[in-house]
């Protein structure tokens, strides 16, 4: 019998196939299995230095996608992962820029129109207001919990899991530090899930309202 997915060739039965397949299966293991070998030689594999990693490489690759230049901030001292641009020299219409700051998570607070996410007070004062000569961007990465789902290659596609979201904070003013001197704690922002990102809506946060908020013409 022909099959279209094999090109019209028959099927052919390996040797021994049948045998195989009604062979006894054997028992489970007792006990916990341990981690593949690569996985045990891994140190800290999924913890959150390669989950942040991976929602920065995310980015990266929408960004690509989209013809931007990418460009990373290796300090972070500023609240920013990365610098997306387009090519041009500086100060023309061909040269407008964006910065953001990167988040990932696996357990992220999904309710219909938005996502909940705890930003560190420092993190959040480096994002509010408009005290900038760019916008700037939160993106949150949403990831599965298992490492090993991240990613899924195959000969015609990458997919990466799940999605990315944007929020932008100019309209919001930054934590007045004198309350809280030490900059513990968290302040809850509502990412809407209308801000998906994508090749498209990247383009879009190069716009001249985002600009216009942070006095830049």
């Amino acid at each position: 019998m022909t099959d279209s997915t094999t090109g019209g060739i028959p099927h052919q039965q390996p040797n021994g196939l049948s045998k195989r397949l009604s062979a006894p299966k054997p028992a489970a293991p007792s006990g916990p299995v341990p981690p593949p070998t690569w996985v045990q030689g891994s140190q800290g594999f999924g913890d959150n230095g390669h989950r942040g990693a991976f929602g920065e490489e995310f980015i990266r690759m929408l960004a690509t996608a989209a013809n931007l230049d990418v460009t990373r901030k290796e300090r972070d001292r500023v609240g920013v992962d990365w610098q997306l641009g387009y090519a041009g020299r500086r100060g023309t219409r061909r040269y407008p820029a964006i910065e953001a700051q990167v988040k990932c998570t696996s357990s992220p607070d999904i309710h219909d129109d938005h996502i909940r996410y705890p930003l560190k007070v420092k993190n959040y004062n480096q994002l509010a207001g408009n005290d900038y000569e760019m916008p700037r961007f939160l993106f949150l990465v949403l990831a599965p919990a298992d490492p090993h789902a991240w990613s899924h290659a195959t000969e015609e596609r990458l997919r990466l899991s799940h999605a990315a979201y944007w929020l932008c904070l100019h309209d919001q003013k930054p934590i007045d530090l004198d309350s809280n001197k030490s900059g513990s704690g968290t302040r809850t922002v509502y990412v809407p899930r209308a801000n998906l990102l994508t090749t498209d809506s990247l383009h879009d946060l190069f716009a001249e309202d985002y600009r216009e908020l942070v006095g830049v013409s």
